[in-house]
């Protein structure tokens, strides 16, 4: 290498600032007892679609938030304010992903501390959001059938930063040639401890059990 050219790493500089940027987040909001979820996807896997159907069935016994993320628009967003749910739209401008600072924006913007739940829909990636801890208390994806089940092994790092995955979409196993056993196989080589739930956001399926596992983690992070 010439004496006159130097060599930054900036991917590895820029992780370690925005983990400490998380770390402090994560400690915030475990003071204010306010429960952050890290969701994750492609698009189209439903992550909207879940994020009603959690929040409709869990709005009676907690206060819930929603924080939006998109490169445009504010489709989501007003999907989400539409049930009676509080919402903020993050536009990133072109980001693939949110990092811990705009994170802190975002709940800044929706005042986290009056939130038991705040839901964060992260933008529609498998590559760059499974590289930047924004903060929350737990991460979770959806993979939806239609996507096929060999994700796991073509995206680790997504599913490997993971607490919990949901299959959606699940009542089209038939329709897609999903393998349901293949899917979970390839999931537990990179992931062996994380929860996994199967649901159906069109017939019902599996959401009782979802939101019932979201619901006791955010209870005991708040305790």
């Amino acid at each position: 290498m010439s004496d006159n050219v130097r060599l930054i790493e900036v991917k590895e500089n820029v992780l370690d600032d925005n983990d400490k940027v998380a770390k402090a987040l994560r400690a915030r909001l475990k003071e204010e007892k306010t429960f952050l979820v890290n969701l994750m996807a492609s698009p189209g896997a439903g992550k909207t679609s879940t994020v009603i159907q959690t929040t409709g069935r869990l709005k009676e016994s907690l206060s819930i938030g929603v924080l939006e993320a998109d490169i445009d628009s504010m489709v989501d967003a007003e999907k989400v304010a539409a049930t009676g749910i509080t919402a903020i739209q993050m536009r990133t401008g072109g980001f693939c992903h949110l990092d811990a600072s705009m994170v802190t924006d975002g709940l800044s913007a929706i005042g986290s501390e009056d939130f038991d739940l705040i839901i964060l829909e992260n933008v529609g990636n498998l590559v760059c959001p499974a590289e930047f801890d924004t903060g929350s208390a737990v991460n979770v994806m959806i993979l939806s059938v239609p996507e096929g089940d060999d994700k796991p092994l073509k995206y680790p790092l997504m599913f490997s930063v993971c607490d919990a995955v949901l299959i959606n979409k699940i009542d089209t196993c038939e329709l897609f040639d999903f393998d349901r056993k293949r899917f979970e196989e390839g999931l537990r080589k990179v992931n062996p401890g994380c929860a996994l739930f199967d649901i159906s956001c069109r017939t019902g399926e599996g959401l009782d059990a979802w939101t019932a596992w979201l619901k006791e983690q955010a209870l005991a992070h708040n305790s």
